[in-house]
């Protein structure tokens, strides 16, 4: 509602409206009219705008990201996914946008920042990842009347050809294991695990022995492990896609190894009694039942990498070395998907694609090789 005074031989028009961001009262005024039906007019024309979300919009990006984060993320979707988005906005989107007001965030803006991501080397999956993020900070500043339109609505993430993918040569296995299991039994049978199954190591660590089924030699993934949960977050989770949820077949040699230790991990339980966290009931912890660091599994893979000579990688690598030894094994990528649990056969292909025609193009050489020895 404008109200209006009268200030020496012209006229003024207030406007206070509540801010739907900060839920306190803001003001608009304007003076100078000659008549105060001229300034009805200007005030009707104002009010009018503000409704629409045109002069609203002055809040920074920054601000409203975190209040998006405080108010309609936490507490209200799992600790994991509020942690995910708070990186994705923290990390990149708010570094890159600054104390740029929201309604000048443009589409060709937000293109140059989605490019950004992939120019320095952010994965497709990533960059698809802090992309939904920001599409729902600015869902939201519609809804509050702070944009009119999205400008992430038909943004195009461009892939990266010069990206490489960060893989383990398989020929280091053998001496890699080696190393892991003169750190301790647990370290070489969690790493096993990762390279031959593909998963997350989160949800390796998340496993339990009611996921094992010893009949069929498979691993039923459910939940992940959160490494550093923030107080009065559960320390277990479900995985964060439908897709995640998932059957995986092991090796029947990994699967013998893992009934051995059980058999260790029940003396232990004898052992400590009470003192054993057998609410947890983990398959790879440490050996009072409790999670292994996520520090600890960091410094213990570095280690086996330098003692093996293979270049520094972040253990998220058993994941792709994992896939590679798939390929080289002559499995398809559909198969592959399934087994890493992508969201989408899009996610396996543009990631594992070059990885193909490079172990491809090594075929055909050690074939030209061959013929070549015929002669």
């Amino acid at each position: 509602m404008a109200s209006f005074r009268k200030r020496g031989k012209t006229w003024q028009y207030r406007i206070r409206v509540k801010d739907p961001y900060t839920n306190k009262m803001r003001e608009f005024t304007e003076a100078g009219f000659k008549t105060k039906g001229e300034a009805k007019q200007a005030s009707l024309d104002r009010e009018r705008k503000i409704m629409n979300g045109m002069e609203l919009g002055e809040i920074v990006f920054a601000d409203f990201a975190q209040h998006w984060l405080d108010n309609h993320v936490k507490g209200k979707l799992r600790p994991n996914t509020y942690r995910t988005y708070r990186n994705a906005l923290e990390k990149h989107a708010i570094p890159y946008f600054g104390v740029i007001t929201l309604r000048k965030l443009t589409p060709k803006k937000y293109q140059e920042f989605i490019d950004s991501l992939t120019e320095k080397n952010l994965s497709i999956e990533s960059a698809r990842r802090v992309h939904n993020v920001c599409y729902q900070v600015f869902k939201r500043a519609i809804i509050y009347k702070y944009l009119v339109s999205n400008p992430a609505q038909d943004v195009h993430i461009r892939k990266n050809e010069t990206t490489d993918l960060k893989f383990l040569d398989p020929s280091f296995l053998s001496s890699f294991y080696k190393q892991a299991y003169k750190r301790g039994q647990i370290y070489g049978l969690f790493f096993k695990c990762l390279f031959e199954s593909g998963l997350r190591k989160g949800e390796a660590a998340a496993l339990q022995w009611s996921d094992i089924d010893w009949k069929e030699g498979t691993l039923n993934i459910t939940e992940t492990l959160d490494f550093q949960p923030e107080e009065g977050d559960p320390l277990l989770g479900p995985v964060k896609k439908l897709a995640s949820k998932r059957i995986v077949k092991m090796r029947k040699s990994f699967m013998i190894e893992l009934q051995e230790h059980l058999k260790y991990q029940n003396q232990r339980k004898l052992y400590l009694g009470d003192a054993y966290r057998h609410d947890l009931n983990l398959v790879f912890c440490r050996d009072d039942g409790t999670p292994l660091p996520k520090s600890t599994l960091y410094n213990a893979f570095k280690s086996c990498l330098e003692k093996v000579g293979a270049p520094v990688l972040p253990i998220h690598s058993t994941r792709h070395t994992h896939a590679v030894m798939l390929i080289e094994a002559g499995a398809d990528m559909k198969y592959i998907q399934e087994r890493l649990g992508h969201g989408s056969f899009a996610i396996t292909s543009d990631t594992y694609s070059h990885v193909s025609k490079t172990i491809e193009k090594r075929s055909i050489d050690k074939f030209e090789d061959y013929m070549q020895n015929l002669k």
